[in-house]
């Protein structure tokens, strides 16, 4: 067992990857990690005035006084070389956004590792919380993996389960994910100290692909069942979210449930009922309660706010969602 500190470059961008340097920080205190540097993304123009602004990881590294270094990319030799002057044991990588060459994974003297928000191999790529939830899974978790030039490829070194809940959407799936990829990530920094960690090769027999979201796939499908469209709803939320096409144009879909009314009459998209509760829709099999939607230029609200608004014909009983004009 090692008793000198981990000297650690840690690797991310966003507010997931942020909680798993916070996890590493709140451990410095027991002197088992010595953070060298912090890698994340560029400051990218954000908001109407197109400020630039810093990513989660790197405020947090400011704060705690940590090295920041924001490469492109890493095709110019001198962050290359900047990397190998940190003498490094080991890279943490958790959604840093950028492609790693064989030449950094290989620089820090045990390698890389990657804190995954999927029980791999299911769910390797961009995008697995939405995919899971998308899929209807029932559970999903966090893989540690000791990264290699290929998407999400690597032996698994730990996972930690997590169960999705009937009512969880990306957004609340990914809070709780973050805080268990911190957990799982000093579970395994400490297992790696103690000589513990046991590698795992994949099953490449159970892998599937969970690919970037595109706006476009948020387009309800009314002739769909209900289960599927309120699965996509939770899926998308908060981003991309999903739409459909109403008297009032666009109007986004922020969140619903399965309802329990049945019209065999009614065609899918058909509006049945309006309540203070949402207003319910007929789909391919069963219906589905929209309760907060979005009208393009509008703010999110309640179904029941929008009721007394200027686009309440658009959510009168009889009126049929999906007929209009679709987005490009």
């Amino acid at each position: 067992m090692s008793t000198s500190p981990l000297r650690i470059v840690f690797a991310g961008t966003p507010e997931f990857a942020a909680a798993s340097l916070q996890a590493v920080l709140d451990s410095k205190s027991e002197k088992q990690y010595d953070i060298v540097g912090v890698y994340t993304q560029p400051d990218r123009p954000a908001g109407r005035g197109q400020k630039l602004v810093q990513s989660p990881v790197k405020q947090l590294a400011i704060a705690n006084d940590i090295p920041v270094y924001q490469p492109l990319n890493f095709k110019l030799e001198e962050d290359k070389a900047q990397l190998a002057a940190l003498n490094a044991d080991i890279m943490i990588v958790a959604a840093y956004g950028i492609i790693l060459p064989k030449v950094v994974l290989d620089t820090p003297k045990l390698g890389c590792i990657n804190v995954h928000a999927s029980l791999l191999p299911r769910w390797r790529g961009a995008a697995p919380i939405h995919r899971s939830l998308i899929a209807g899974d029932s559970e999903t978790g966090i893989t540690i993996m000791q990264m290699d030039v290929g998407l999400d490829t690597g032996d698994m070194l730990l996972k930690a389960h997590c169960d999705i809940k009937p009512t969880d959407t990306s957004a609340t799936l990914h809070d709780r994910l973050a805080v268990l990829g911190g957990s799982a990530l000093i579970e395994a920094l400490e297992k790696l100290k103690a000589g513990t960690l046991i590698s795992e090769q994949q099953d490449e027999n159970l892998t599937c692909y969970a690919a970037k979201l595109t706006k476009q796939e948020g387009e309800v499908n009314w002739a769909s069942t209900a289960e599927l469209i309120e699965r996509q709803i939770r899926g998308l939320s908060p981003w991309p979210v999903a739409y459909t096409n109403s008297l009032a144009g666009v109007m986004k879909i922020h969140a619903a449930h399965i309802a329990s009314v049945n019209d065999e009459a009614s065609k899918p998209g058909d509006i049945l009922v309006v309540s203070k509760e949402g207003v319910i829709v007929a789909t391919g099999q069963g219906s589905i309660l929209i309760s907060e939607i979005q009208f393009a230029g509008g703010k999110r609200m309640k179904v029941q706010d929008a009721l007394n608004g200027k686009h309440k014909t658009a959510l009168e009983i009889g009126q049929r969602l999906g007929l209009h004009e679709q987005v490009a």
